[in-house]
């Protein structure tokens, strides 16, 4: 992605009166932008696990279309965002290489609901994600990052059609790199997860 200005997050000292934390999970393809995500919308500086790539990820790690891309995740990246004073959101934004897929189900595990970011460039990249959180029965929403570099223009209707996305799953449009995008994103979720309570308690 190329390089812009990102709306700067404020830093909060975590409230007296938080009791409640939920664990959200962003997961996706490598590259697609979940580090970015992350760090545009916590609150905190966020921990990540960030390295230099280097000779030895040649042909383990698929880097078509990543030419800009010099540095990687190699465990998890960590932020927090308050949604009020009692309930906290923790982000964990899971490393997108295949050598570390078997790390998400564990990471899954306790989780509320997740984020699956897509690139239109690699979106084949996304299935895995996709699968994994039905298999956990985790809730999700799927956002798009436009990249700048990113000529294709796919519709949400033509990138819902190649996901086999159903209906009831949220569809938006993002930038990971403005924090007002990434919180969009994330009051998708947290609606989605709202409506999902209300129609179990609705189901007889």
């Amino acid at each position: 992605m190329d390089s812009a200005t990102s709306e700067l997050p404020v830093r909060t000292p975590l409230a007296d009166a938080a009791e409640t934390g939920l664990k959200i999970v962003v997961v996706g393809g490598f590259g697609v932008g979940k580090t970015t995500l992350v760090r545009s919308v916590s609150e905190i500086r966020p921990l990540n696990t960030e390295e230099v790539m280097t000779q030895a990820g040649i042909g383990v790690d698929e880097t078509a279309g990543l030419t800009t891309k010099t540095t990687t995740t190699v465990a998890f990246d960590f932020g927090r965002i308050s949604l009020n004073e009692r309930m906290v959101l923790y982000l964990f934004g899971a490393p997108g290489q295949e050598r570390f897929w078997f790390l998400w189900d564990r990471l899954f595990s306790g989780t509320l609901g997740a984020v699956v970011l897509v690139d239109t460039r690699r979106m084949s990249e996304s299935w895995y994600a996709i699968d994994r959180l039905e298999h956990h029965r985790t809730p999700f929403v799927v956002a798009v990052n436009r990249f700048d570099d990113d000529v294709s223009a796919f519709s949400l209707t033509e990138i819902r059609q190649a996901l086999s996305l159903p209906d009831h799953i949220p569809l938006i449009d993002c930038d990971a790199r403005v924090r007002s995008s990434g919180k969009n994103v994330l009051i998708t979720l947290v609606d989605h997860l709202y409506e999902l309570a209300m129609a179990r308690e609705m189901t007889p």
